[in-house]
């Protein structure tokens, strides 16, 4: 099974192309954090930050072009994918990616969003996997 789960933070605006027949490819770089702590020795571990390529596709792609900016937080599920490639040099690069089956904005709604929502005549965002992507607003707590 090649499963990814993440929570971070989009590390810089994201990278919306259309390929063929229209098709929408996003890519981002998305920051978990491990938070340091302190051993029982008084040693203090620091915190440990991963970027990660991440793309997504089709509907997925077309949401993040619309409402993900750097510094929002995000919900990542997909899969691992590997790459080689050589560049004009002749080195080869090897490169690891994200590739997102699902993803949900965990940063709450801004000023903007609603603005962009309002305009759209959208009431929800979905996921690619029907999913609405809003936040839960009749939490128990």
């Amino acid at each position: 099974m090649n499963k990814v789960m993440l929570i971070g933070n989009v590390g810089r605006e994201p990278e919306v192309r259309y390929v063929d027949q229209g098709v929408a490819v996003a890519r981002l770089s998305l920051a978990t954090t491990e938070r340091g702590y302190t051993l029982p020795n008084g040693t203090k571990v620091p915190d440990r930050t991963d970027w990660h390529n991440v793309v997504l596709w089709r509907r997925l792609a077309e949401i993040v072009e619309k409402y993900v900016h750097k510094g929002d937080k995000l919900y990542i599920e997909g899969r691992l994918r590997y790459s080689v490639y050589d560049d004009k040099q002749g080195k080869r690069h090897s490169i690891t990616e994200v590739w997102a089956d699902n993803m949900e904005m965990l940063t709450p709604k801004t000023l903007q969003m609603s603005q962009d929502v309002e305009s759209s005549g959208n009431t929800s965002v979905q996921s690619a996997t029907g999913k609405s992507m809003e936040p839960e607003n009749d939490l128990p707590f």
